[in-house]
């Protein structure tokens, strides 16, 4: 069940979508592209352009009444239930640290910034919550959740994490600004007392739990069991000011009482852990994002592994496997490589090494700048060269494939948004040093026995 619900359900609630997900690039006409330049003065510049544009999904492309990222933007303007006002949580956290990031260079006006996310925080604190943990899906209107299936109409532990994260991001960076900064940080605050972790343990079990519903309480039974995207979700967890979980739940639920380690190698580049369903060759490349927008995994250690080396490993496996193209796909090579869950030929999927469909997710090496530098920067370019054909109004396409000469002008928040902000975690590490630098977040990483260069006291 832990499978299944990786694979098609925490994604982008592909069952909405794989009927309208498949088209041909071509049968539906994409608007005129904004004005795109064709080189650049320096490799910073380049980068600058890049992160600003992505970012826009969460700025321009917000939804109006909530601020916050609309699951999907489809430039062609075909839209699966007529959904364009729902919200998602998670991606929504990846934007906030983007808008950080747009801040912090001068893309967005800091007065203007700070009210954009007043606007994200008040609509928050009205919003459906259950023991103070948001819906995957949110109507950006009412603030009412909208179901992400049949018994995912409550809490989800998880995006609200992702959400949370951004959120820390953006305390941490105002905390000491003026007065309407500080009040925007104390807000940002109350709502991370109020996300009940202790709850998610369905009474007090050595794991935390997905969801909770209140029409169908624990019955999706989704346990967190790692390795996969969600790690984030028990560092907070453990963070907590006010519901902290046992550090029982992260080393028996979330490591499996140290079954979670892994002897593997791919391409002679060791795993670390076990990635679920996808021992052999790393699972798709979300995973070394999600999680790691705001972690920190430079010098990050337990007893279970390091996850810098893990986070490297992942990214490179994935870059050799494209390289070495064993299906013989069209287009794949050194500059054009990234394999992550997103739009597909035949509907949403979870791509990966092990399930390889010939379809290329710019995130996936963008979004991997902080490991593999010199390669996310010859996918950059090559994916730039491609042209207009994968490029819109919010940076490249979330997918195409050159094998089966497809493409549709679309987007998805929770591919799009992490560029913005693991681009500047190459680059300043602004997003990384900010969480980390969070008090709770430290102390409940040492709870948890994390070692980091980014905790004082275990460098001093």
């Amino acid at each position: 069940m832990q499978k299944k619900k990786l694979l098609i359900g925490l994604f982008a609630g592909c069952g909405l979508l794989i009927a309208s997900c498949s088209q041909k690039a071509g049968t539906t006409p994409a608007p005129e592209n904004e004005t795109r330049p064709e080189t650049f003065a320096s490799d910073d510049e380049f980068l600058d352009f890049i992160q600003k544009t992505h970012l826009n999904y969460m700025w321009d492309g917000a939804e109006e009444n909530s601020g916050l990222a609309p699951e999907r933007i489809h430039l062609d303007g075909v839209y699966p239930q007529n959904d364009r006002n729902i919200v998602t949580t998670g991606g929504s956290g990846f934007g906030i640290a983007g808008l950080i990031v747009g801040i912090d260079r001068g893309f967005i006006p800091r007065k203007e910034g700070v009210e954009r996310l007043r606007k994200i925080v008040g609509f928050l604190s009205s919003a459906d919550r259950y023991h103070g943990v948001w819906s995957h899906w949110i109507d950006g209107k009412t603030g009412k959740t909208k179901p992400f299936g049949q018994k995912d109409d409550g809490g989800d532990l998880v995006e609200s994490s992702f959400l949370m994260s951004g959120l820390l991001i953006a305390r941490e960076y105002f905390k000491d600004g003026n007065e309407e900064e500080k009040a925007l940080a104390a807000d940002i605050d109350k709502l991370w007392r109020e996300m009940d972790f202790q709850w998610y343990t369905q009474g007090g079990k050595d794991v935390l739990y997905w969801h909770w519903s209140p029409n169908y309480e624990w019955e999706m039974n989704f346990p967190l069991e790692g390795y996969n995207e969600c790690l984030i979700t028990y560092v907070l967890a453990a963070s907590s000011p006010t519901y902290p979980v046992s550090p029982q739940a992260y080393h028996k639920g979330w490591a499996r009482s140290g079954g979670i380690a892994s002897d593997k190698q791919a391409y002679g580049l060791p795993l670390v852990l076990k990635h679920n369903g996808a021992e052999d060759l790393g699972g798709p490349l979300f995973w070394a994002h999600y999680s790691w927008i705001g972690l920190d995994p430079r010098g990050l250690k337990d007893s279970y592994g390091d996850y810098w080396e893990m986070n490297k490993n992942h990214a490179l496996i994935d870059y050799k496997y494209c390289v070495a193209n064993p299906k013989g796909y069209k287009g794949y090579g050194p500059d054009c490589w990234g394999l992550t869950a997103s739009y597909s030929v035949d509907g949403y999927s979870a791509h990966s090494p092990g399930n390889d469909k010939g379809v290329i997710t710019p995130t996936a090496a963008l979004s991997s700048f902080p490991y593999t530098p010199q390669e996310s920067m010859a996918a950059l370019k090559g994916f730039y060269k491609k042209g207009d054909t994968i490029w819109g109004k919010y940076g490249f396409y979330d997918a195409f494939s050159e094998t089966a000469d497809w493409t549709i002008p679309r987007y998805l928040a929770i591919d799009q948004l992490t560029i913005a902000p693991m681009i500047e975690n190459y680059r300043t590490a602004l997003p990384w040093k900010l969480f980390m630098g969070a008090p709770e977040i430290q102390e409940g990483l040492k709870k948890l026995g994390f070692t980091s260069p980014a905790i004082p006291s275990q460098t001093e």
